[in-house]
This record gives C-alpha cells, structure tokens and sequence, in this order.
C-alpha cells in the first residue's frame, strides 16, 4: 500500500496537493459569525447570491494553469468535491440555526491541518461553512483504504449557537469603536467569538515540524487555542501562540497567518511589514534558534475588485494594494509560486535565492484566497525535524 499522507512543514519538497475548486462558491447571508457586504458588486448587506458564472469560468481558467505548472514538475494534484447543494441553491440546518446558503469550496487550507501523517477537520466559526468537510470526504475515504498509516480525525464540532459570539461586535466595529479601542481589543485577542466552545481555523497555523506557530485571530478563539495545546502537546508538538500588531495597516480583525507570516525553509521567516509579531516570546524564539527574521516588501498590485469575498465591511469592494501578496505557497525549499502581480516580493525573493515560480491568480483571489488559501499540501518528503531545540 502506498505512504499518501505526510506533511510536516510548510517548505519540504512537494508530491501531493489538493486545490480547491470556485464553482458553487456564494456571497454567503448574513450569519453571527460574519456578514458580506458587496454592495459595490451589486449585493449589499443583507443580500446573497452565487458568483456569476464568468467570474467562475476566469478563476477556473487560472486555477487549471496553476495545476497544469505542478503537474509538470510531478507533482500528483488532487480535487476536492463540490456538494450538491452548493450548486442548487439549497439551505440546511442544524437543530439550533438554519442558513440559506453555503460559502464555497474553494480554500481547502482554512477547515483542514496537516500535520505528518494526519489530517485534521477544524472546528470553524462560520456556519456557511459548517458543512465544508464534505469537499474532502471522498479523498479521506479513498486514502483511508489506501494508506493505512493515514490518520483521518476531526476536533470536536461547535454549535454555533447565539451564545458563540459576541452580540453587535461588528456593528460596533464600523460604527462605534474608534480605532485605539479596536487596536485593545486585537492586542487582548478579544475578537466576536466568545469562549463558550472551542473554535480554530487551520490557516491560522504555520508549521515547522515538531513546533507550530498559532495566529490568536478573530478565528481563533482561546478556548480553540487551549483545545490545541492539549491536543498537539499530546503528539510531541509544542505550540507558540503568536499576536501580530496591524495597527500600521490599519486593520484590527484579523484572519489567517499565511498573510503575515511565511516560512519559505529552515532557517527564514518573513513577516508582513505592517503587521509586525507582537508576542516577544516568539521573536525571541527566531533569535535563540538562529532564525533569520526578513521584512517582506510592501504589496504594489493594485487590486480593484467591486464583487469579492475580500470586500471591506463597508461594501466598497478592494481597491487598492493588499498584503494577500504574501500568501505563496512553496514547491520545495528553493522554489516558491508568487502571485505574478507582485513584482516587489518576487525581486526580494529572488535576491533572497529562491527560484520564483510567478502564477496567474488574481482571479481566484475574489472567492476568498490565494495560492496558500486554495491549496492543501498531502505528502512533502521528510520527516518531523526539531528546528527550534532552544526554547
């Protein structure tokens, strides 16, 4: 039987990875956990509706190129499932809440982690994405039979009740709170979920074998946080909680480690220039271990984008340069895909010795992520290293 899951880290050398997929993608209704207002791409709050289907074909044009580049380097690319009901515009419930539409499937990094020989189903915040496991069932099914050293869990599955989240907290975001009370409230890790139960996104983690580097996001609660640290020290990981302060980008809920914090191999760690580490232990953890700490290079593409699942609250949709422009995703320790858009980040890393695989992107990026976003790294050769042995 073939060896089908082992992944370790965030750079080794990789030969399976799962892409996700734009089509049945939606503007999700408005939910406790968030709310879209897309009013400048004709959706405002309140209003949902699936993506035309243009938009669809432009994202699965870029995404098959994508595929076809890995391919070619031998890569063996697999694809998640698209529900059924996700293209036929139906509802669902569970027996505390009911919601008329799911998110999409197009970002497998968010509710799936990898660590060695497991793949975990993370218990997300999100009800439009509460039945977003299902992209992934029929490959754990498969590889379960396949690979008998594959270990296929999920943490336990939240609620969502009313009381899982902080009542008005996005009302008072826009409309109330002055920005000194939002930056508190980042820097408390006081965010719309409370901590009645535990809830993790898996994007929030940034691997590096046997320790693991933990965004404390609006997705992350600390209940989440907890459950990790008990779960993963059980396995031999050590896990590092880390606060990035972006307050210098002007935003202060923040989502998803892999747009503020990059391992592209051994020994570097980029992170955003406007969203600085906060938590000095982990600084200090870089330093002790010889970790060269690297400030990326502002974004330059202008993104101009009216009808997105990145629109700001306010509905204005993007305009303007964004630090998705770090989210890559690593083909090996020396080569690294980029969005071909950013040409500043793409120098720095070519200086910095990588080759740079520059990809096509900036549609997929509207249903909700980029290259790291819609990709799931399966098996990369090597085994569990301890890069950080002075903590």
């Amino acid at each position: 039987m073939a060896k089908i899951v082992n992944c370790w880290n965030e750079w080794d050398p990789l030969k399976r990875v799962v892409v996700g997929r734009p089509e049945g993608t939606w503007i999700a209704n408005p939910e406790p956990g968030w709310m879209y207002n897309c009013a400048a791409g004709g959706m405002g709050l309140g209003y949902y509706g699936k993506f035309p289907e243009d938009m669809v074909n432009d994202a699965i044009e870029q995404q098959d190129s994508f595929i076809k580049m890995m391919e070619k380097r031998g890569i063996t690319v697999d694809r998640v499932s698209v529900p059924s009901s996700y293209m036929d515009e139906r509802g669902y419930a569970t027996p505390d809440w009911t919601q008329a539409t799911a998110q999409g499937v197009n970002n497998p990094r968010d509710l799936f982690l990898p660590l060695g020989n497991e793949i975990m189903e993370a218990p997300g915040s999100r009800r439009a994405r509460f039945f977003e496991y299902l992209c992934m069932r029929d490959l754990f099914e498969q590889w379960f039979k396949e690979d008998p050293d594959f270990m296929w869990t999920a943490a336990p599955r939240p609620r969502l009740t009313e009381k899982s989240y902080v009542p008005n907290y996005f009302w008072n975001y826009e409309w109330v709170w002055d920005d000194e009370t939002k930056r508190e409230k980042m820097l408390n890790w006081e965010f719309h979920l409370t901590e009645k139960e535990p809830m993790w996104d898996a994007a929030d983690a940034c691997r590096a074998g046997k320790d693991i580097f933990w965004q404390c996001s609006s997705v992350t609660n600390k209940a989440g946080m907890e459950w990790l640290r008990r779960y993963l020290t059980g396995r031999g990981f050590r896990l590092h909680p880390v606060i990035f302060d972006s307050t210098p980008a002007g935003y202060f809920h923040p989502w998803h480690i892999d747009v503020v914090l990059t391992l592209p191999c051994p020994g570097m760690a980029i992170v955003s220039a406007k969203k600085p580490i906060y938590t000095e232990a982990v600084t200090e953890l870089f330093k002790k271990n010889d970790w060269e700490i690297i400030i990326a290079e502002n974004p330059v593409y202008h993104w101009k984008d009216k009808l997105t699942l990145s629109s700001t609250p306010r509905g204005q949709g993007m305009d303007g340069p964004n630090w998705i422009s770090m989210n890559t995703f690593s083909l090996d320790p020396k080569t690294i895909c980029v969005g071909d858009k950013e040409t500043a980040y793409m120098e720095q890393l070519n200086k910095l010795g990588f080759e740079v695989v520059p990809v096509a992107y900036e549609k997929v990026y509207r249903f909700g992520g980029m290259l790291h976003c819609t990709t799931l790294d399966v098996y990369r050769e090597g085994n569990c290293e301890d890069y950080f042995p002075n903590q």
